[in-house]
Order: C-alpha cells, then structure tokens, then sequence
C-alpha cells in the first residue's frame, strides 16, 4: 500500500499508528516533499469515486491563503487537477492506496478498518 502523508499532521500520525497497530505493510510517501503529480490525482480522485474538491485541503493555511474557497467553483476540473499538482499542501492527507486500487482521502478509521 502507498501511505501519503504529512509527517508533521497529527491526523497522518494517527493514521500511522492505526496502519502499524494492523501490521500492514505501507510505502510512506511525505506529500510535501514528493507532492502528487496530476496523474495520479486523476487516477486517484477515479478510484476513488469522490468529487475533485474533497481532495483539496480546505483546512489548510495555503488553501486560505489563495482564496479558494471562493475561486474554485469558477475554476474548470482540468485547472483544478493542474493547481493541486502544484503544491502538496493544498492536498488533502493523509491518502491511501490499497493493493487492490481502493483510494481513501483523510483518516475516518471505520472507513479505513472496512477497507484493509
């Protein structure tokens, strides 16, 4: 499995421990330093099944600092896809990437204990 994190996000920490604590095997990936790139956004977002924007970290400081709350609505899929390749951080984390291709954005433990 593929782990994308933040190492620093008390979220991804806790997703950590919970992937640790089952003994499942994971490839940690730091998103900010080896940020997604836009295929693989797409091919994710795909797998998924979730709308584009819940890959966007609303929370996050960068996020705010470019107004894209207000911006995004106006803003085409192919644009949007193309700005969050830009910069990990506007990434939603932690992601996983299961061997058998299921994509899941944040950490909802039951959702992720259903998953593995």
């Amino acid at each position: 499995m593929l782990f994308v994190c933040y190492p620093n996000c008390s979220t991804c920490k806790k997703a950590r421990v919970f992937l640790e604590s089952r003994n499942a095997a994971f490839t940690v990936r730091d998103i900010k330093t080896d940020r997604p790139t836009e295929e693989e956004l797409r091919l994710w977002q795909a797998q998924s099944g979730l709308p584009l924007k819940k890959f966007f970290n609303t929370s996050g400081q960068q996020y705010k600092a470019l107004g894209l709350k207000d911006r995004l609505p106006a803003m085409s899929e192919d644009e949007q896809f193309a700005l969050l390749a830009t910069d990990g951080m506007l990434v939603k984390r932690p992601i996983l990437v299961t061997d058998d291709s299921k994509v899941l954005v944040g950490f909802r433990e039951a959702e992720w204990d259903a998953a593995l």
